[in-house]
């Protein structure tokens, strides 16, 4: 099981016929922090004219969207349907609108939020989070020299290493291929890796 999210906050921003649009994304574990985000974008600019938003959270499978005063559907759902289709989750989008005196119509505001939004996640760092084992490795400084190539073909992610009278790998390794590199790495040094498997988080393996 995996998920997209962004590793940190982001924007962009276009000027569509005199109306300036800043699109504005953060990562956000919860509806408070989504909340928060967006009414922190809000107090930046008070003075525009709108400040639509979407966001997606797995947390309660939540997602929520608003137009702020634009035509219905023409800003809030557009914001949202560019975080679906990047599927892009614990996130939070705004665009933010200074109106420059001329109408765009339904489609053109359709456009221009939609723009808003993919032009900030196309900025953003993209994280792929992975339910991750921690796997503790210990060999002889003769089998050393194995364990890279099997980390590689497992797509393991070294921690740290440690060097004493033997030599300690820790690595984090999807959740479902942790039995089968234990098994890789125990058959490949014929019985004298010891492997530990403990922890399970979430980690990026973008």
């Amino acid at each position: 099981m995996e998920y997209k999210t962004i590793s940190e906050r982001c924007e962009a921003r276009f000027v569509e016929k005199k109306s300036e649009f800043i699109g504005y994304l953060s990562p956000v574990k919860t509806e408070e922090e989504a909340i928060a985000f967006i009414n922190e974008i809000r107090a930046m600019h008070r003075k525009a004219r709108h400040n639509c938003y979407a966001y997606i959270l797995r947390e309660n499978r939540t997602a929520r969207h608003s137009d702020d005063g634009e035509p219905s559907g023409t800003a809030g759902v557009p914001i949202y349907e560019v975080l679906r289709k990047e599927e892009l989750c614990d996130v939070a989008c705004v665009v933010t609108r200074y109106f420059g005196g001329i109408m765009l119509g339904a489609g053109g505001l359709v456009r221009a939020y939609t723009r808003g939004a993919k032009d900030a996640v196309d900025t953003a760092k993209i994280k792929v989070m992975a339910e991750a084992a921690k796997a503790e490795i210990t060999v002889d400084y003769s089998l050393y020299g194995r364990l890279p190539q099997i980390f590689a073909d497992f797509d393991a992610r070294t921690e740290s290493e440690d060097f004493a009278d033997t030599v300690k790998v820790t690595v984090f390794v999807r959740w479902e291929l942790a039995e089968k590199l234990k098994e890789k790495l125990i058959d490949s040094c014929n019985g004298k890796a010891i492997v530990d498997i403990s922890q399970k988080l979430w980690l990026d393996f973008a």
